[in-house]
């Protein structure tokens, strides 16, 4: 195994105490061991993932600064969205006959 691919000290513990704390009665010792190394390459691959993602986003901040037109996919395409939000007018009528309820027994008491 080449030194890049060993995941770290800290990795590991992290993920032996992960894989003790979420341990279930009667779960072996290698059980337990093979939990751990899931969450270590689990752990492996989300990191990998985030520096890949910050790559990318400082690649794209570069090229704004530069003031180079950022890539836009093909497939992506501005679609302008018109909403229509029309209201139920059962509420303000029963506000208005709560109203009128409320103003005639006020006049007549």
């Amino acid at each position: 195994m080449a030194k890049y691919d060993r995941p770290s000290p800290e990795t590991q513990q992290a993920a032996l105490k992960v894989a003790r704390a979420n341990q279930k009665p009667g779960q072996t010792k290698e059980q337990t061991q093979l939990i751990a190394q899931g969450i270590q390459k689990g752990s492996e691959e989300y990191k990998k993932q985030m520096k890949a993602r910050a790559r990318e986003a400082n690649r794209l901040k570069k090229q704004q600064s530069r003031g180079a037109p950022s890539p836009q996919p093909e497939q992506e395409q501005e679609v302008e969205v018109i909403e229509v939000s029309r209201q139920h007018p059962l509420p303000w009528l029963l506000l208005a006959l709560s109203w009128l309820g409320f103003a005639a027994w006020h006049w007549l008491a």
